[in-house]
C-alpha cells in the first residue's frame, strides 16, 4: 500500500497487522473479528503491551456495523486491553513507522470495499503517525514514546498534550450488550442493505374498491316474517335472505370494478397472495394520476345512483311485502295485531324498513382503498419473486 490514498478494509489491515514488528495501534467505532484474529495472533510475537485499541464500546456500533463483539471478547480473552471513547467515527491504524487514518464502514449501509479504484484511507508520514497515537489516549502516547527513534523525537512526543480520555470496557459491560444481542439480534446486514435499495425503487400497494357491489348484496329477511311460510320464490331471490337489487341492474359497479382491476394489473404486479403487490416508484406519479381519475369517477358514480339506489330499494322491499302480505293475514302475527290491529301491510313494511339499508349507508361505505408499505427485512427474506419480478 505505497499510494498516498487507498482503500482499507478488514482483510488488508488484518495483512498489515500480522506483519508487525513492533507496535501496532487501532482506534475505530469497532473492530471485526478478522482484524482481531491478526491483533490475536501477532500479541504473542510482540507483546500485548504495545498494542493498543481504541474503540466506541456501544451496542448501537454493533447494530450500525461498525463492528463484532465476538472480536472485543477475543481481544479481552487474550489480555490485549481495550479502552472505550463515546462517539469516535474516525478510524486510525498504525503498524510499526506505518499509518492511516481511514473512514470506517457501516455494514448497515454498504459492503467494505475492495476495490483499488476506492478510498477510504489516507496515508501518515511517520512523524505524523506518531504524532496521532500522542492525541489519542494515553497508552497510545506511551507506546509511541517507546517507539521514538531519538531523544529529541521523544521530547516532541512527550510535549503534546492527549486530546481523548478514553475507558477501559469492564466486563459487566460486554455481559450487558452481549445479552441485548442475544435477545434482539443484529440485523443480517447484507439483506438489510438489499433492503435499502428496494426501499428505493419499490413499495408494496394494495388496492381495493371496497363495499361498490351493491348489486351483489342481500338482506336477511326478518325471522317472525320468514315464519309466515311461502310458496314460489320471488323470481329466485327470496330465500333466507334477499337480493337488495334485481340482477342486470343499471348501477352495476362493474365498470369501475374493471378499471381498478385494470391499474393493478398494469401497475402493481404480484408478489403471491402473501405478500401482496409491488409498485416501482417511478411510476409512482402516473399510478396516483389514475387513482386520482378513479376517485373522480367514483364520486360521480355516488351522486349517479345514488336516487336508483333507493328507488330500487323500495321496489324490492314493496316486492316482498307484497309477496307475504296474503299468508300475513291469512295468519296474521301477534306482533303485527299488537302494534297495527288489522293492518299486516304495515306492519310488514315496518319490519322490513329496519332490514333493509338506506341508500344513503350504502354508498357512504363505498370507498377507494389504497395502502401503501416499505419493503421490510422479513418481506424481502421470505419472498423471491421480489428479485425478478421487476428485472
Amino acid at each position: 500500500m505505497s499510494s498516498y490514498f487507498s482503500t482499507l478494509s478488514s482483510d488488508e489491515m488484518a495483512v498489515l497487522i500480522s506483519n508487525a514488528e513492533a507496535s501496532v495501534c487501532f482506534a475505530a467505532p469497532g473492530m471485526h473479528t478478522l482484524v482481531a484474529d491478526a491483533l490475536f495472533g501477532v500479541a504473542g510475537r510482540i507483546g500485548s503491551d504495545l498494542i493498543t485499541v481504541c474503540v466506541d464500546f456501544d451496542e448501537r456500533v454493533f447494530r450500525i456495523g461498525y463492528g463484532d463483539l465476538e472480536a472485543i471478547k477475543k481481544l479481552q480473552g487474550a489480555g490485549i486491553a481495550t479502552q472505550s471513547s463515546p462517539s469516535l467515527r474516525m478510524g486510525l491504524l498504525v503498524v510499526d513507522d506505518e499509518g492511516f487514518v481511514f473512514t470506517p464502514t457501516a455494514l448497515l449501509l454498504e459492503a467494505e470495499n475492495h476495490d483499488d479504484q476506492g478510498m477510504n484511507a489516507m496515508r501518515l508520514a511517520p512523524q505524523q503517525a506518531k504524532e496521532a497515537m500522542a492525541r489519542l489516549s494515553p497508552a497510545a502516547k506511551a507506546v509511541a514514546l517507546v517507539m521514538a527513534k531519538s531523544d529529541q523525537e521523544r521530547q516532541h512526543l512527550e510535549s503534546i498534550v492527549v486530546e481523548n480520555a478514553p475507558t477501559a470496557v469492564p466486563p459487566e459491560t460486554i455481559e450487558k450488550i452481549d445479552k441485548a444481542i442475544q435477545e434482539v439480534p443484529l440485523t443480517k446486514f447484507d439483506v438489510a442493505r438489499k433492503v435499502r435499495v428496494y426501499n428505493t425503487f419499490l413499495q408494496y400497494v394494495e388496492v381495493e374498491l371496497r363495499n361498490a357491489s351493491i348489486d351483489k348484496k342481500r338482506v336477511a329477511i326478518p325471522a317472525e316474517i320468514q315464519a309466515l311460510g311461502g310458496g314460489q320464490e320471488l323470481d329466485g331471490r327470496l330465500k333466507s335472505s334477499f337480493d337488495l337489487i334485481a340482477k342486470n341492474s343499471s348501477i352495476s359497479s362493474k365498470p369501475l370494478n374493471d378499471k381498478v382491476a385494470k391499474l393493478r394489473k398494469d401497475f402493481t404486479p404480484s408478489l403471491r397472495k402473501k405478500f401482496g403487490r409491488a409498485l416501482l416508484k417511478s411510476a409512482k406519479p402516473q399510478f396516483e394520476e389514475r387513482i386520482a381519475s378513479l376517485r373522480e369517477e367514483l364520486k360521480e358514480y355516488q351522486g349517479r345512483v345514488k336516487t336508483d339506489i333507493q328507488v330500487q330499494l323500495d321496489g324490492s322491499r314493496d316486492a316482498v311485502v307484497e309477496y307475504y302480505l296474503p299468508l300475513a293475514k291469512q295468519n296474521p302475527p301477534d306482533s303485527a295485531v299488537g302494534l297495527f290491529g288489522s293492518d299486516v301491510k304495515t306492519w310488514l313494511t315496518h319490519e322490513l324498513d329496519k332490514a333493509f339499508p338506506k341508500a344513503d349507508d350504502l354508498i357512504k361505505k363505498v370507498d377507494l382503498d389504497v395502502d401503501f408499505k416499505d419493503v421490510t427485512f422479513e418481506t424481502l427474506t421470505c419472498s423471491p419473486e421480489m428479485s425478478g419480478v421487476f428485472g
